[in-house]
């Protein structure tokens, strides 16, 4: 997998949220013109972007600000039953802790922080613009 993509509204916004987890700005850009187009079929697609990394460098995250055309559907308060993207998940080494602080930015805990067996602590957030985080904090490794 090369990367997520999530859109949103706020690009700085959603860049601070996700550098509270760990992932780094890797870089920032405006796309747009005829060759992006062809490829989200989206005539007169101009969005910013933002790639994030994760610490270990394997995994991006890929955040877009659409300037044109404008988002028309939103399903960022949709239940975790809904049909189509559901979260994404990083990997904590102290969920309390990680909760407590994504919590002061406005971040909300969807159910509770749970533990599955003798593996994780397991916890679903709704982060920046409401988007759905998971988070898991491996338990073995302790």
């Amino acid at each position: 997998m090369d990367n997520v993509g999530i859109v949103v509204e706020s690009l700085d916004e959603a860049i601070s949220f996700f550098e509270e987890i760990g992932l780094k700005l890797e870089g920032r850009t405006v796309v747009e013109g005829d060759w992006v187009g062809r490829i989200t079929n989206l005539a007169g697609h101009h969005a910013e972007i933002a790639m994030m990394v994760t610490p270990d460098g394997h995994s991006r995250l890929e955040i877009s600000k659409f300037l044109a055309p404008t988002a028309i559907s939103d399903h960022r308060t949709a239940p975790v039953n809904s049909l189509g993207y559901l979260r994404v998940m990083f990997a904590v080494e102290d969920i309390d802790e990680m909760v407590s602080r994504l919590t002061k930015r406005g971040a909300q805990l969807v159910g509770e922080v749970v533990q599955y067996e003798d593996s994780y602590r397991l916890c679903y957030i709704r982060g920046t613009e409401g988007i759905l985080i998971g988070l898991a904090e491996q338990l073995n490794n302790k």
